[in-house]
């Protein structure tokens, strides 16, 4: 049977751990290999870790800091950041990365979705959708660079694309909600729920074990990741690697529901 996943999202920048908020001011919170270790001892269901700076600067993955965290993670794990074509896909994977995520090489060549998932698997590929609000009508519309250029696509209508060519999984960010710890946008996450059939992990605005709950009570078998969430603790978001135990991922996955 499946069942939904309380997905950590560490962001690197430079070698260290940040996070940000609304994908910028960007605050180091530690080191990636570490936080990995912790959550290691925590029995995570999965780790996302994104290089924030690969794609905006359009630089190659970095290697050596992926086969490092490959080696220590002892749960699945996803790499973000800088993967333009098929060649870099099969590297990751062969560093012991189970999934690799592409968003602007997606978005500017959609046929590296369906050649990555030939050359690796389906499963192994996840389409990030990074997402805001724009113009008056406050209409969602696809991001790319950290955020900070517009693509005039509509994130559902890009996610059927992304299914059609041969995507595993979609991966959808608010960047409204990013570090403010005030929820899920639901609205977002219904909307692209809608439009495809595959699994669908949700990042950007968890504050509180209540929000992941209710993300699950709605959505059922979902992709629960958050960011801040797991990094920080307390009204002052003093650094604290943290995660939920056994029992209170037991009651949060026991709300699940047929959808």
């Amino acid at each position: 049977m499946l069942y939904p996943r309380i997905i950590p999202c560490l962001l690197v920048q430079n070698g260290g751990l940040v996070k940000t908020v609304r994908f910028g001011q960007p605050k180091y919170v530690g080191d990636p290999i570490n936080a990995v270790r912790i959550f290691n001892e925590k029995e995570v269901d999965e780790l996302i870790v994104a290089d924030i700076d690969a794609t905006a600067q359009d630089r190659e993955p970095n290697y050596s800091l992926i086969a490092n965290l490959a080696v220590e993670c002892r749960m699945p794990l996803c790499y973000a950041g800088g993967v333009r074509t098929p060649e870099q896909v099969e590297r990751i994977i062969s560093l012991g990365v189970e999934k690799v995520a592409i968003s602007r090489a997606a978005i500017q060549t959609p046929e590296l979705i369906t050649e990555a998932s030939r050359r690796v698997g389906s499963q192994s590929i996840v389409v990030v959708l990074d997402v805001k609000k724009t113009g008056l009508l406050r209409r969602y519309e696809l991001f790319t660079h950290n955020g900070s250029r517009a693509t005039g696509l509509h994130p559902a209508a890009f996610a059927k694309q992304a299914e059609a060519l041969g995507a595993g999984e979609i991966l959808v960010n608010s960047i409204d909600h990013d570090g403010e710890m005030k929820g899920y946008d639901l609205e977002l996450i219904e909307q692209i729920r809608n439009a495809v059939s595959l699994p669908i992990s949700a990042l950007g605005g968890a504050g509180s074990l209540t929000d992941i709950e209710g993300l699950i009570r709605h959505h059922g078998i979902i992709g629960a990741a958050a960011g801040s969430l797991f990094v920080f603790k307390g009204k002052y978001r003093a650094v604290l690697i943290n995660y939920p135990n056994r029992s209170e991922k037991d009651a949060i996955c026991s709300s699940v529901i047929d959808v």
